[in-house]
């Protein structure tokens, strides 16, 4: 499998889950992609959950949806700032919309409820913001990885392998 020419936007924030941030980049890299760590623009570096920094490349408000072939987006408690940020959501909305990957994990569905991506989609979460999902318009299900179209969703950590075998399956069918 090779990634090569393929570009990856993977958000950060503070309180990011850290499996769920570094699992995607580095599986991403070791399948030839190039990924792009993107910020809220509060700041240069980012701490997980557990400790563990990040330190980004850029902000969304610097970068264009057209540069992407896919967007992923960690969970956490960093979707919930995520989401505060016009830009982010932008971002994720006009990704969605050119028809590239947008996936999800976890808490990561906060970012899909604010960028209004849901309406009409079958996805899944963690538990615990599936109102949220289902109040946005998508048709929950609990399984460890959902693709609807261009929409990857996952619900924690142990879904992560499949959660990206179908980021990477969907990438390399990508023109």
């Amino acid at each position: 499998m090779s990634l090569e020419g393929k570009r990856v936007a993977v958000l950060a924030e503070d309180l990011y889950q850290e499996l769920e941030l570094w699992y995607p980049v580095l599986r991403l890299r070791e399948a030839g992609a190039e990924v792009v760590i993107v910020g809220t623009g509060s700041s240069d570096t980012y701490t997980g959950k557990h400790g563990y920094p990040v330190n980004v490349d850029t902000s969304a408000s610097d970068v264009r949806p057209e540069d992407f072939d896919a967007l992923v987006i960690p969970g956490g408690y960093a979707p919930d700032r995520l989401r505060r940020y016009p830009a982010v959501n932008a971002l994720a909305r006009e990704v969605f919309h050119q028809g590239k990957i947008v996936a999800a994990i976890c808490h990561g569905a906060w970012v899909l409820v604010s960028a209004d991506v849901l309406r009409g989609r079958t996805a899944t979460c963690f538990s615990g913001i599936k109102d949220d999902v289902i109040n946005a318009g998508a048709h929950y299900v609990d399984r460890e990885v959902v693709r609807d179209g261009n929409l990857i969703t996952s619900r924690e950590p142990d879904d992560l392998p499949a959660f990206l075998k179908e980021i990477v399956a969907g990438l390399e069918r990508q023109k």
